[in-house]
């Protein structure tokens, strides 16, 4: 044996058994939750009587699109895809604005009670949805906003957590740069846009992510507010499907699958920032 193979194999690393436990629970962990995916998926291509036979028929034998045809011709679809693309886009970007916004007062501005008012922002997280929600309809409800797109986006605009996760991650750029910046003549408002957020781009991806799959997915708040079907969105469209003695579970798992592909789209080109925005949360404080 030469000297550079025994050289070799003293630099490898030994593999501890904690290490290979570690990752075989990964990979069933991962597994268990791709499953309920590819069923859904596999149920979208089959007829009723073919989705709940047992045992799980993973692969069709026969591919059917009637399932799809169901739900792109039998009710308002796309008008329903249109209105949540609508809604989402536009609640994401406002909640981009006012928690960066919000975060940067919270971390790098000085101003009296600051921490106090931050905390006492942070505790509305705190408060159930539904203790507020027959207060919040009514209010809607006198500013005339009652089944209009614009109950939900007034009412999603801003997010104390979203908040909470632009200030961690502005509180780990260092204060020296903002410190020259206000040497060179720089305002608050040119530090925040030129410097500050440039520097935050982990922490905005995140929340764009999360945001996102949170109001794409939202049903309670479309059922709230909205009444009229042309202003219904995605989750509410595919409730038509389900009656009181039948449901239709193939065509709901078909507009299902739609439905996620906007959301795919999204984590596939945040999710190198997701894991590490999400850690920046426990770095300072």
């Amino acid at each position: 044996m030469s000297v550079k193979s025994i050289n070799r194999n003293k630099n490898r690393k030994k593999v501890k058994p904690g290490t290979i436990a570690i990752y075989i629970l990964c990979i069933v962990v991962g597994i268990s939750m791709v499953i309920p995916f590819f069923w859904m998926v596999s149920a979208s291509f089959k007829e009723k009587a073919e989705i709940f036979t047992t045992p799980i028929q993973w692969i069709p034998k026969v591919f059917r699109s009637v399932n799809y045809d169901t739900v792109l011709h039998k009710i308002p679809f796309p008008i329903y895809f249109f209105n949540t693309a609508k809604i989402s886009i536009i609640i994401t970007s406002l909640q981009l604005i006012t928690c960066s916004m919000a975060g940067y007062a919270f971390s790098k501005l000085e101003f009296p009670g600051r921490d106090k008012i931050f905390l006492g922002y942070l505790g509305t997280m705190m408060v159930p949805w539904h203790a507020i929600m027959i207060p919040q309809f009514i209010v809607i409800q006198k500013m005339g906003l009652y089944n209009t797109h614009w109950s939900l986006i007034l009412t999603g605009a801003f997010s104390a957590f979203g908040v909470f996760i632009m200030r961690q991650n502005m509180l780990s750029i260092p204060n020296s740069l903002n410190e020259a910046a206000k040497i060179d003549g720089c305002g608050p408002f040119r530090i925040y846009t030129k410097i500050i957020l440039p520097l935050s781009k982990t922490g905005l991806a995140t929340l764009t992510a999360l945001t996102f799959t949170s109001v794409w997915n939202d049903y309670m708040g479309p059922m709230i507010y909205l009444d009229t079907d042309t202003m219904k969105t995605i989750q509410l469209g595919l409730a038509t499907f389900k009656r009181e003695f039948d449901t239709n579970y193939g065509a709901i798992m078909a507009g299902t699958v739609i439905s996620l592909i906007p959301v795919v789209i999204v984590y596939a080109l945040a999710q190198k920032y997701i894991v590490e925005g999400v850690a920046y949360t426990g770095m300072k404080g």
